[in-house]
């Protein structure tokens, strides 16, 4: 049986929880079940909500109750959508066709009908649970697993990823492999990369080697990452990333390169000089423009991905590249900083979004939202009488870096990493774009 109902002119509503609000009155006030505004937003905690914590209302515009002997794929069919998009309209179905009668599954969301394609990535380490995967592949056009590793023979230090190429191939996710120069120690290797670049045979043999691991694989492309260049190196990396992109695509597949967040050509610091934008967006068929880490472990207290920041970058690439060539960086995380800061000593650990709104659970902090960088952010003091300050991601964020995306008509956005869970963000990007199937 087909429901339709409408709400207004509304289609999504970021609500900010007030003082004395439960998820029975916000879902109330919204007509709504709290078992449904649980589910989309993956409440860690949905019996003790914190102040200033954002919350994302959907409206479902289409609603088909299962009956015996429905499957997913035959709801699929009968509404002429993938089993891809139940899965992403339904979270709680948490990536498993386990259906009974009687079961409510959204069919379509008010904002879903005008929605524009994009590309929807992510990053992740190879130790995901096979439950999670399952869970997120359908919001996903492609998966990235990190990272493959060079020797210095241009043989390639592989990774156990079979959890996730597997489970992408049941999803109809392509997974990509991911290279780079990291060292054991985490750090790139300026040497190990000046050594790849200045020696064709070394590259020859590395695409030999890159090709033969996509083909046994089962990678839909490679992922390349090399950071910290000198500015010499920068056009010998883009003739490098255009022979690869040349062997990939004769396969059928692509190639994707990291770029640095850079606002001009001649940005100095050896972050940026080696990535010159208008070559390697030449060389590649995507880039992916690593928006975030303005806020980082070393630093001081702010935000990861101030919003005005990853415009101004944005701006710039626009400048040098389609726009359609542009995969916008999404950060899943945020950080914790003990106060005070000292330069050179302090480090801040790394949270996600749901750690964020439990860690501020725990210690009755006010949730509070800073305008001018579009994140939200709290102060704390704990059990030794530390104080801390934290800036992370929410719907808020996230909805305010979709737009940017919307407003410049990229090829999509891709997340800094898997290991953050950050079902929000997927939710929102779900109803405001057509996720890409390839």
């Amino acid at each position: 049986m087909k429901y339709t109902f409408m709400k207004g002119c509304e289609s999504m509503i970021i609500h900010t929880v007030k003082n004395g609000e439960t998820l029975y009155s916000i879902s109330s006030l919204y007509g709504l079940t709290p078992t449904f505004i649980q589910s989309i937003n993956a409440l860690p905690n949905p019996e003790n909500l914190v102040v200033g914590q954002s919350l994302v209302i959907l409206f479902p515009k289409t609603l088909h109750t299962v009956t015996k002997g429905e499957t997913l794929s035959s709801i699929a069919e009968k509404y002429s959508v993938s089993t891809r998009q139940l899965f992403r309209n339904n979270p709680f179905l948490k990536g498993n066709d386990i259906l009974y009668s009687g079961m409510l599954i959204v069919i379509e969301y008010e904002e879903q009908e005008n929605s524009v394609p994009v590309i929807s990535n992510a990053y992740t380490y190879a130790g995901l649970s096979s439950g999670y995967l399952k869970q997120i592949m359908s919001y996903l056009t492609y998966i990235i697993s990190f990272t493959y590793g060079i020797n210095k023979d241009g043989s390639l230090i592989p990774i156990d990823d079979y959890m996730v190429t597997e489970t992408a191939q049941m999803y109809k996710t392509i997974p990509l492999m991911h290279l780079s120069t990291l060292t054991s120690t985490g750090v790139f290797s300026n040497a190990l990369a000046a050594a790849i670049l200045n020696n064709t045979y070394l590259q020859d043999k590395i695409i030999e080697n890159i090709v033969k691991e996509v083909k046994e694989k089962g990678y839909g492309g490679v992922d390349i990452d090399f950071e910290f260049l000198p500015a010499e190196n920068s056009l010998d990396y883009a003739k490098f990333i255009s022979k690869i992109t040349s062997e990939m695509n004769k396969l059928g597949f692509i190639t994707v390169v990291a770029l640095a967040p850079k606002t001009s050509a001649d940005q100095p610091g050896l972050l940026y000089e080696g990535h010159n934008y208008s070559a390697l967006s030449n060389a590649a068929d995507y880039v992916f423009v690593m928006t975030y880490e303005w806020g980082y472990t070393y630093g001081p207290p702010m935000a990861v991905s101030p919003i005005k920041s990853v415009e101004n970058v944005i701006k710039y690439a626009l400048s040098e590249m389609s726009s359609r060539k542009i995969i916008m960086g999404l950060p899943s995380y945020g950080y914790n900083w003990t106060l005070p800061y000292v330069q050179g000593e302090s480090k801040a650990i790394s949270i996600s979004s749901d750690e964020a709104v439990m860690t501020a659970l725990k210690y009755s902090a006010e949730i509070l939202f800073d305008e001018y960088t579009q994140t939200p952010y709290f102060y704390y003091t704990d059990e030794n009488m530390k104080n801390h300050e934290v800036w992370f991601e929410d719907a808020r964020s996230a909805y305010a870096k979709f737009e940017l995306l919307k407003k410049y008509n990229l090829a999509g956005g891709g997340y800094w990493n898997l290991e953050r869970p950050f079902l929000q963000s997927h939710m929102i990007m779900n109803v405001m774009f057509d996720i890409e199937e390839k």
